[in-house]
């Protein structure tokens, strides 16, 4: 079922014929946007979707627009009333489109309409077909897929359109997990991993930490590649594997854009996963600004507050519902996030550098990057993710909510000219 987010399970969402019903009574237009403007404002609690059970949980939140006659809540409507792609693309001012590069993404189960609401999300803001689009299992078959889950098809629609929306000019393939067991998704991250073209991996999931995640961070130890993982929507702590030192971890803010991509203002959302690691020792590149012994989350953050999410068009019927959503969870960063290093992969590709990657030569490159960086990143110093004092406060410098910060024009540039 999907939840209302801070509260008790909801009843199942309503069927759309409520959303004109609602629409009449409560004065809520049906047709979004259009893609034209800022987000749409939405002042009801937003839900969270539910979760197959046994397996990770994806960060995914959806922003409310009415309740119906019975009191459920409508997410969808006919028309975007997200943040559209050309305004986050200008809010990031990147210079290249991520040509010649391929980002994996990670999901589990099967979305078979994927390619279709690709399409629509496409024509609809302008965009044009990526370089190349590939759905395949976890083993790499493009003909035996697995089963459908409708809440996990909302992630997979997210995740790739605004990978696709950030980067449009690189190529995407998408791995689809048999379940979401740790097993099941450390096996399609080691066929993304094993692809020549891939260079950065999207992960928008994880889990409560455990004793024993050490072994098996080695799935995201990579030469010439790099994971990025959602660190959580419920705050303080964040989950495994975004607190695993060889993947970059992106937590969430409230990121107020205008119609033009203009920053209004930003501050710490309070369902970014952050905090310090029960089990990673602090790696090296935290040697400045995390005081303790372990491992801090997050690593950067990304707009997450469904109030400012994002438009997504997913034609798969969840709880009686289907169209367009206005999407938020750190959910929505890790693809875009893995947009970015792509745009900036492509830059260092063309001054004759290698990719960024997670861990080469005892060094962790890809963070060494984003630590080192002096421009492109925009230090979120107020907001908070929970009750526990410092760690769960933003504040100058690193913090443990969202990290180094969030990007600005001038990331791309900024990772590409980093040693």
């Amino acid at each position: 079922m999907i939840r209302r987010s801070g509260r008790r399970d909801a009843r199942p969402l309503a069927v759309a014929g409520a959303v004109a019903v609602l629409a009449a009574v409560a004065g809520v237009g049906t047709g979004g946007t259009g893609g034209s403007g800022a987000a749409a404002t939405h002042p009801l609690p937003p839900v969270k979707v539910a979760q197959t059970s046994g397996g990770m949980v994806h960060p995914l939140e959806l922003a409310v627009n009415a309740l119906d006659v019975n009191g459920m809540p409508l997410v969808t409507t006919s028309g975007p009333t997200g943040y559209a792609p050309a305004q986050v693309r200008s809010y990031l001012s990147l210079t290249g489109t991520g040509t010649g590069q391929t980002i994996a993404i990670v999901t589990a189960y099967h979305d078979p309409n994927i390619a279709a609401d690709l399409a629509t999300f496409d024509t609809t803001f302008g965009l044009a077909a990526p370089a190349s689009f590939k759905v395949v299992s976890q083993t790499g078959s493009t003909t035996s897929y697995p089963v459908v889950d409708a809440g996990w098809a909302l992630e997979t629609s997210l995740d790739v359109q605004w990978a696709h929306a950030i980067a449009p000019g690189a190529g995407i393939l998408l791995v689809e997990a048999t379940t979401s067991s740790f097993t099941n998704m450390d096996t399609a991250i080691a066929y993304a991993a094993n692809q020549t073209a891939v260079t950065v991996i999207s992960n928008s999931w994880g889990s409560a930490e455990f004793n024993g995640e050490t072994t098996i961070d080695s799935y995201c130890k990579l030469s010439g590649k790099l994971c990025v993982f959602s660190s959580g929507d419920s705050g303080n702590p964040a989950t495994y594997p975004a607190f695993s030192p060889y993947v970059l971890a992106v937590g969430g803010t409230t990121l107020q854009l205008s119609s033009t991509g203009a920053v209004l203002g930003e501050t710490a959302w309070s369902g970014s996963g952050g905090g310090v690691s029960l089990y990673e020792a602090k790696p090296s590149y935290q040697t400045t600004g995390n005081t303790t012994t372990k491992r801090g989350v997050a690593d950067v953050s990304y707009d997450a507050d469904p109030a400012t999410g994002f438009s997504v068009y997913d034609s798969v019927v969840y709880q009686g519902q289907s169209g367009w959503y206005q999407m938020g969870g750190t959910s929505a960063g890790a693809p875009q996030w893995s947009a970015v290093v792509a745009v900036a992969d492509q830059l260092r590709k063309a001054a004759g550098k290698t990719v960024l990657s997670a861990y080469a030569s005892n060094i962790f490159q890809a963070h060494k990057a984003i630590y080192g960086a002096t421009t492109g990143l925009f230090d979120i110093t107020s907001g908070t993710n929970g009750t526990c004092g410092t760690i769960c406060t933003a504040a100058a410098g690193y913090d443990f909510v969202t990290g180094r910060g969030s990007p600005r024009p001038g990331i791309d540039i900024s990772l590409k000219n980093a040693t």
